[in-house]
């Protein structure tokens, strides 16, 4: 498989580099990670910046590789990362552009693309969160709308959303995977009610969701009733495939910078801690060949990625976790201290296998779905 940039990849890589180098040193100050609405406004700005330049539908409309390659260098020139826009350019998005009809392509595309509403995600429930297929959230249809009554947790960025891509269960009666559809609920309702959580390291981009009688109009269903699991899987393909580009490019440079960091407070001199950063820099390469294949064979199955992105979700997961205890282990006492760069993203990264599908999940998956093995009871 030749992974190399074609003719048309290459012009774009490099019309795509000297417009970053153009624009970024010009962007506003960032934000207060603790100020939301801040950081709302600086996302949607960026956002804005993109479509004004003709590169914000490049999550959707570009092929795979040219997707890939502006994540990729996006993350090289440092520039502002989706943010609070992460669910509807990376996930709700390609979902509807994917499985939505063309009256819904139109009203909620060009939003997300000139930067104006904010997704979130409104899938785990305080009982079903790695057994997603669980969940008990119900939507009774009445007229013109389903009635939803429910919660909702870890729901990224609820509360500065515009709209959340929601399941919930419209068949109880029906197998647990095929009772369920997915809709697009405007935040606004009446009977929603958004409570943040506080993250071990102090942040709330996330947040319990309360639905309370929620009335959503049926027009608001993306794919069929009750085949919601199908249109998650959509969801969840491109959560897993092409959505962590960028989180890889910046591991690699996160790993550069602890090797110099070594070099210079005496740390490299123990061999057992240079074979830790030299095994997770062959690691990050592989992730980044295989993250290269995944793109490779969602252009060939129609621009959805595939099962391999759980491949990769597995061991990203567990790498991006290795990377950061190996930066404990370079700053040493320093690692408790909150303000060193690193520590934070530490304990972010404990998530990591947990998010986006457990790697338990993770690994029924290819073990079910790509090495035909049966299924546990």
């Amino acid at each position: 498989m030749d992974l190399s940039d074609t003719p048309e990849e290459a012009e774009f890589r490099a019309r795509l580099r000297e417009w970053l180098h153009e624009v970024l040193p010009g962007l506003p100050p960032k934000p207060d990670p603790a100020d939301w609405p801040g950081r709302r406004a600086y996302d949607l700005g960026w956002q804005r910046t993109l479509y004004d330049a003709g590169y914000a539908d490049v999550h959707w409309d570009a092929s795979p590789a040219l997707r890939m390659i502006f994540l990729e260098e996006s993350e090289k020139a440092g520039a502002p990362y989706v943010g609070a826009n992460f669910v509807g350019l990376l996930h709700a998005g390609p979902t509807i552009a994917a499985e939505g009809t063309d009256a819904q392509r139109a009203r909620w595309l060009p939003p997300i693309l000139r930067g104006e509403e904010v997704w979130c995600q409104g899938f785990s429930e305080p009982d079903a969160g790695s057994d997603l297929a669980a969940l008990r959230t119900r939507a009774r249809r009445d007229g013109d709308d389903y009635v939803v009554t429910g919660s909702k947790i870890w729901t990224s960025h609820a509360e500065v959303a515009d709209w959340c891509e929601l399941l919930v269960r419209t068949d109880p009666d029906a197998p647990r995977h095929r009772g369920i559809t997915w809709l697009a609920m405007p935040m606004d309702a009446e009977g929603v009610t958004v409570r943040p959580l506080r993250t071990l390291a102090g942040s709330t981009e996330f947040a319990e969701v309360f639905l309370d009688e929620v009335r959503v109009p049926a027009a608001n269903r993306v794919g069929a009733e009750n085949d919601g699991w199908r249109v998650t899987m959509v969801t969840l393909s491109f959560e897993r495939g092409t959505a962590f580009v960028g989180e890889v490019v910046a591991c690699r440079r996160t790993l550069r910078r602890l090797a110099r960091e070594a070099r210079e407070n005496g740390r490299w001199d123990d061999p057992a801690l240079r074979r830790r950063l030299g095994r997770l820099d062959a690691e990050f390469r592989a992730l980044w060949r295989l993250t290269q294949w995944n793109v490779s064979e969602a252009a060939a199955g129609g621009g959805v990625p595939g099962v391999g992105g759980s491949v990769f979700k597995l061991r990203y997961s567990g790498a991006r976790q290795e990377l950061y205890d190996t930066a404990a282990a370079v700053l040493g006492p320093d690692a408790l201290d909150l303000d060193r760069p690193w520590v934070l993203d530490r304990l972010s990264s404990l998530s990591y296998t947990i998010a986006a599908g457990t790697s338990q999940i993770q690994r029924n998956i290819v073990a079910e779905r790509m090495l035909g093995l049966p299924k546990g009871r």
